[in-house]
């Protein structure tokens, strides 16, 4: 058992799929937000959306507040892959 910032290989397991899960949730309100003008409201609501579901998750997992940037770019992979698809 290998301990990283004092936790176990299942709560590896844990982040790295809340970190795949909020990537996925992402993607398809990337593809939203590609096809509207930057800046726009429909545009920060398409980005903002996922935002409390991933908060919910995290917080249903115990999860601490150290691994909230890990979740952000995530989030900013899930936008960027879906804009990129979505174009």
């Amino acid at each position: 058992m290998s301990l990283i910032l004092g936790y176990n290989d299942s709560h590896m397991y844990e982040l790295l799929g809340i970190f795949l899960g909020t990537c996925l949730l992402n993607i398809p309100f990337g593809i939203l937000r590609s096809r509207h003008k930057p800046y726009s409201t429909l545009w920060f609501f398409y980005i903002h959306v996922p935002v409390p579901i991933i908060f919910l998750i995290r917080h249903l997992a115990n999860v601490s507040y150290f691994y909230i940037p890990l979740f952000m770019c995530a989030a900013m992979l899930g936008q960027y892959l879906g804009g990129r698809k979505g174009c």
